[in-house]
């Protein structure tokens, strides 16, 4: 027999342990294991419930207790789940957690310390949810060099994008729709702002490409600036617009991660996911590309992805060695991303089509219904710091600027 302890009660743990009660028979029998669940660390009160005989307010209760093998921790930030899954991970005992902030950034030192103590750190659901994507990051796609990793990392901003871009709503009703629906916390800074995605991509970034990408190292850009009208530009002229967590390997061997808004083409395949859904496109030199799609979020599909961490983690005899990064002391491989090419969205008034095509040469003028008093274009591919001296010599007023993919 195995005991496991989830660590927090809020919505991932309430759903990992309902899954698990729910499954229990099933996943013993069907995976070979003998689990059975040990604590709930939790400072609330839940009475009235079937295992309310398993909280327990002290750590120290799971920590000293030799039958708990595997912990999960899904309480969320960096204090005090740092310290918990630390402690857990030098007792010996294996840690899943969907907590993508504590991933992006102390990965790396967990990871070091399960090594360390012959145990494993897994986090599948730390950036796609029930999308399965990093355990086939390390295993399935392990025979590859892995190239590039694209995607649609957080489904609130989607659902407001795919409002925008299908109905028109203006940002700030499409955001209070989210919240209301529940796909978007009172405060959603973290989301909007590109925090939630940035976390994602640092993780993948991590195991992609073998040392430790911290989240202020990463540009990152929000959705707040974009408008009905970007979404009207976007949608006449055969594009979507998404928020897009990526990373790429250049030719000079350094990577470049970032997380920022692009127009889409409708020839990709994240152009058409919509809704709270989430995609992820991994490219390798093997297999061209792969696509991950599924809900991102959500109380039983993470529930899923941590309680599949936790049975691998039961089953496995000693640490599983491949899900593992260095640490990184400085920055020096991380690619400045205004020497990027890319092509460029602008929207600007005040100059004519001879001023703009006299700063950029050949540019695609682009036009939407019910759109007038101003110009946009889109630029020639180019590095992003050309489009920003262009821009600076034109006597105009910039209202947005949005990248493409591609």
């Amino acid at each position: 027999m195995s005991k496991f302890a989830v660590l927090g009660h809020g919505v991932v743990g309430s759903g990992t342990v309902e899954l698990f009660l729910k499954n229990r028979e099933l996943i013993n029998s069907r995976q070979g294991t003998d689990l059975e669940l040990g604590y709930i660390l939790d400072i609330r009160e839940f009475p009235g419930l079937s295992y309310s005989d398993k909280f327990t307010k002290d750590i120290n209760d799971i920590l000293n207790d030799d039958e708990v093998t595997v912990v999960a921790e899904v309480m969320g930030g960096v204090n005090p789940a740092f310290d918990f899954v630390l402690s857990c991970l030098n007792r010996g005992k294996s840690v899943c957690t969907s907590n993508k902030e504590l991933v992006a950034k102390k990965g790396a030192e967990l990871i070091a310390a399960a090594k360390a103590h012959n145990c494993s750190f897994l986090f599948e659901a730390s950036t796609g949810g029930a999308i399965p994507i990093i355990h086939p990051m390390y295993t399935s796609l392990a025979g590859n060099e892995i190239t590039a990793v694209c995607g649609i990392l957080n489904g609130t901003t989607n659902y407001i994008l795919t409002q925008m871009i299908e109905n028109g709503t203006p940002f700030d009703k499409a955001l209070s729709e989210a919240q209301a629906k529940g796909y978007a916390e009172k405060d959603p800074t973290a989301d909007i702002e590109g925090h939630d995605a940035n976390r994602k991509i640092c993780i993948l970034s991590s195991l992609a490409f073998g040392r430790h990408v911290y989240p202020d190292w990463v540009h990152c850009e929000g959705i707040s600036n974009i408008t009905a009208e970007d979404a009207a530009y976007a949608k006449s002229n055969g594009y979507a617009v998404k928020l897009i967590g990526s990373v790429k390997k250049l030719p000079d061997g350094k990577i470049l991660p970032m997380v920022a808004p692009r127009f889409v083409p409708l020839s990709c395949q994240l152009a058409f996911v919509s809704d709270v859904f989430n995609g992820i496109m991994v490219y390798g030199n093997g297999f061209d590309e792969v696509m991950m799609y599924g809900k991102g979020a959500g109380k039983l599909p993470t529930a899923s992805a941590v309680l599949g961490d936790i049975i691998e983690c039961a089953k496995a005899d000693g640490t599983i060695l491949s899900c593992t990064w260095e640490d990184s002391a400085d920055n020096s491989f991380i690619a400045d991303h205004k020497d990027d090419t890319v092509r460029m969205y602008v929207r600007c008034s005040g100059s004519s089509t001879q001023d703009i095509e006299a700063a950029f040469g050949s540019v695609d003028f682009i036009k939407a219904d019910g759109i007038n008093g101003e110009t946009a274009f889109i630029t020639a591919a180019m590095p992003e710091k050309d489009i920003d001296a262009a821009l600076e010599g034109l006597c105009s007023r910039v209202i947005n600027t949005i990248r493409l993919l591609g």
